[in-house]
């Protein structure tokens, strides 16, 4: 393999990383905006939710910027493509973000009830609708996205919105939804007290099963799916478009890795593991050591989509045939190392701050001196 080929998955490898990283970081606050009306009974209940989480929130966001820049520059045919099919499921996204710092800053401006409903709402909304459309992409990728290209690489989609609310998508983004509730129930458990810690630890565990329920169905399902096989191209580490390869699809062709490689069904283990020990560890009212197998959970499962769709990286429908590959879809063999020398810089950056600020974060939340009126509570 030479050096562009080792370049092209390592960037599949960092891609899979910061979308594993937004999943953890992002799910877990979008999380607790899920749940902020269920576990917070009191308006006071909910401003402790809202600052448990409030010192992270917005510094979390630096994992979609991360997620859409390396596909930016990294694999910028997916993101044309990606980006222009799309679109209403991006503005619907940017809508949804747009609201939610809206209400993180204005919900507790003004002291009237109604007023902070409906700011209530809008973080349920701008928490659950990211979760479920990230982990409905996974879905679609696996059912294949309809768009095809011309002769001169520009880019048809031929699907519509509704067309990507298939079944199979539904579920997986209602396992998305899960897992971030999970992660926010345990994110809860981690700064609260009293009836807040109980009813976040109850609902941690019915997150964590319907989780589990969940990822056992896909599994399953995945076997009736047709997969894709790539049967003919110029290979690896050559520099192709997609009008230069052939695609084959069978039902159970995604778990063609899995039958060659028995080891990779440690990951998907691995995502089970987690979910289940998070359920152990909040029964066990372990909520830090529970946020960790969370995390793993999440790893497994992105990992497991991961190691299924390889090499495809956004499969076709329309003409199997042109589904963009590893190998077809990444930028230049200077554009990949030159980028690649920046991350090794600034994610473990990244990753060194965030720990940081969470170190010095710790600890539970007062609502007591929410209630005397801290100038810097939410």
């Amino acid at each position: 393999m030479d050096l562009y080929a080792v370049a092209q998955v390592i960037w599949w490898v960092l891609l899979g990383v910061l979308l594993m990283g937004l999943a953890v970081m992002v799910g877990m606050d979008m999380g607790v905006g899920v749940i902020l009306r269920y576990v917070g009974r009191t308006d006071l209940e909910r401003r402790v939710a809202l600052n448990i989480i409030g010192p992270h929130w917005d510094g979390n966001q630096v994992w979609f910027i991360l997620g859409g820049g390396a596909i930016f520059a990294a694999f910028p045919l997916i993101y044309a493509t990606a980006f222009s099919g799309f679109y209403v499921v991006m503005l619907l996204l940017l809508w949804t973000m747009i609201l939610r710092p809206l209400g993180f800053e204005y919900r507790s401006l003004i002291a009237r009830a109604a007023w902070r409903e409906v700011w209530d709402w809008t973080l349920f909304v701008s928490g659950a609708v990211p979760m479920i459309v990230f982990g409905a992409a996974f879905g679609n990728l696996f059912r294949g996205v309809p768009f095809h290209f011309e002769w001169n690489m520009t880019s048809f989609y031929t699907g519509s919105f509704l067309g990507l609310l298939n079944p199979f998508a539904i579920v997986t983004g209602v396992l998305s939804l899960a897992l971030a509730t999970m992660m926010g129930s345990l994110t809860v458990m981690n700064g609260a007290e009293g009836a807040m810690y109980q009813r976040a630890r109850g609902l941690a565990q019915v997150a964590a099963a319907v989780a589990i329920a969940l990822f056992a169905i896909c599994g399953f399902w995945v076997r009736a799916i047709p997969g894709y096989r790539l049967t003919g191209g110029p290979g690896s580490g050559v520099p192709q478009t997609p009008l230069q390869q052939s695609v084959v699809t069978a039902p159970g062709a995604w778990l063609t890795h899995f039958e060659a490689h028995p080891i990779l069904w440690i990951v998907p283990l691995a995502g089970f593991a987690g979910m289940l020990g998070a359920w152990l560890a909040s029964r066990a009212g372990r909520s830090h050591l529970g946020w960790w197998l969370g995390a793993l959970a999440w790893i497994g499962v992105i990992g497991t989509a991961g190691a299924a769709l390889f090499p495809f990286m956004l499969p076709s429908s329309t003409d199997p045939s042109m589904s963009l590959t590893l190998w077809n879809s990444s930028s230049s063999e200077m554009t990949l190392l030159w980028m690649a020398g920046f991350t090794a810089v600034f994610v473990p950056l990244i990753l060194w701050y965030t720990g940081w600020a969470f170190w010095v974060m710790r600890g539970k939340v007062s609502a007591e001196k929410i209630a005397r009126g801290d100038e810097h509570a939410y």
